[in-house]
């Protein structure tokens, strides 16, 4: 073989590797910056999260529970860092792996500002995580009244009917959130709906012990 064909040869091949190595260093490179971003969402480090993204961090990046870094503050309550990722353009609609998305995680913390900022992204009212809850049901059992407002003005409705044929009024009732109770009762929540296995509101409250739930929920107009 001509001594230039096997240099051109031996060029064409280091070119190659050269390249290679250059798109897994930049992967490499890419997998860490997402790495520590999500690291400084676990840490709530505000200063991180602003430093990572700034390098170039992907936003809706996933740990291995699917949580992307919205989702992780949430959990932590750390309203402020949520805001800051919901402004830089974070994707309200993904769920982790158990199916618990932004919208639930804010409405079980009681975040209600982060619900509205949610809602008028797009938050998906409905959706359901693997245990059939979604974030009405969070934002009942919870007790977080303002949130189920928000939700009610948002679209949905008292007495919307979700798995086991359980209503808010019955979540909030079966956990003694009486000022809830009381709150989704004036919206128009009915007392005397049943469940699956034929109880109302005032009957799981009853079986909890919830005595100043059960009186409100005895008060309420038939």
């Amino acid at each position: 073989m001509n001594l230039s064909v096997i240099r051109a040869c031996a060029l064409a091949v280091c070119c190659c590797v050269a390249t290679g190595a250059l798109a897994q260093n930049a992967a490499e490179e890419n997998l860490s910056t997402n790495a520590r971003f999500l690291m400084a969402a676990r840490d709530a480090d505000a200063a991180a999260l602003s430093r990572e993204l700034a390098a170039g961090a992907a936003i809706n990046s996933r740990n291995r529970l699917g949580e992307t870094a919205l989702i992780v503050v949430l959990k932590k309550d750390r309203a402020d860092l949520a805001n800051l990722l919901i402004y830089a353009g974070a994707d309200v609609n993904i769920a982790a792996v158990n199916g618990i998305t932004p919208l639930m995680a804010a409405s079980y913390g009681g975040h209600d500002a982060i619900v509205k900022r949610l809602m008028a992204k797009g938050a998906d009212l409905r959706a359901v995580d693997r245990l059939q809850k979604n974030a009405m049901v969070y934002a009942a059992g919870e007790g977080r009244t303002e949130v189920v407002m928000t939700l009610i003005a948002g679209g949905m409705a008292a007495n919307d009917v979700y798995a086991n044929d359980l209503t808010p009024l019955m979540w909030a009732a079966g956990f003694g959130k009486t000022a809830t109770v009381r709150a989704l009762l004036a919206a128009g929540a009915d007392p005397a709906r049943k469940d699956n296995r034929g109880k109302t509101a005032v009957d799981i409250a009853r079986e909890q012990g919830f005595n100043e739930t059960v009186a409100a929920l005895q008060a309420a107009p038939r």
